[in-house]
């Protein structure tokens, strides 16, 4: 091999050229990481603010005769449900990025079991207990509903009363969609530490 000058120049310039790529490289796989460590918190705080729009969607004080109804409620419980399902799974894949489509899978399935026995067992539970729904406290013909919904203005700020008390199961579910979301988020802030350290 010659060891002119021009030469060297050539070899130099392919070797840089190679270890530019390499970097642009292992640049865009760091960005490609952290843009879906982004996209999965985004999936993990979804679900919470979904349970706070339901909240709100159910607070007559704010809404007066526009509240939710029991199906409205029971659709968006399953929205709600499935949202943290997809969650979960997103948080999993995240965290272990090879986890396979029969896993990924089997939390799908488990997730959307478990949903439904905890709607079956919360409902049955308060028919025993003899609870109201949205609807039972709205004992209005159509008419009458269609009415007051056109009429009803949401009275000032100032003039709402203090938010009533959650009741139990509300503050139990809260509890476990805070736990979820501290947990979750750690997983994804330790994998994103990770990928930087790497």
């Amino acid at each position: 091999m010659s060891t002119t000058p021009a030469n060297l120049t050539q070899r130099q310039s392919a070797v840089l050229d190679d270890a530019h790529v390499g970097d642009i490289k292992g640049a865009l796989g760091t960005i490609a990481h952290l843009t879906e460590a982004v996209q999965t918190l985004a999936g993990v705080l979804l679900p919470s603010a979904t349970v706070f729009l339901l909240l709100l969607c159910n607070d007559k004080a704010v809404l007066g005769p526009w509240v939710n109804s029991t199906k409205v409620n029971v659709f968006t419980g399953a929205v709600f449900a499935v949202l943290v399902v997809l969650s979960i799974i997103l948080t999993a894949a995240t965290v272990y990025p090879d986890i396979s489509g029969a896993a990924i899978l089997k939390l799908l399935v488990v997730g959307c079991a478990v949903g439904a026995v905890i709607y079956a067992t919360v409902e049955l539970s308060r028919k025993l207990r003899g609870g109201a729904g949205a609807d039972d406290e709205l004992p209005l013909s159509r008419t009458a509903l269609k009415e007051s919904r056109n009429t009803w203005r949401m009275p000032p700020l100032e003039d709402l009363p203090a938010p009533q008390h959650l009741s139990l199961s509300t503050r139990v579910w809260m509890g476990v969609l805070r736990t979820y979301l501290v947990v979750a988020v750690g997983l994804v802030i330790v994998k994103v530490v990770q990928i930087a350290i790497h």
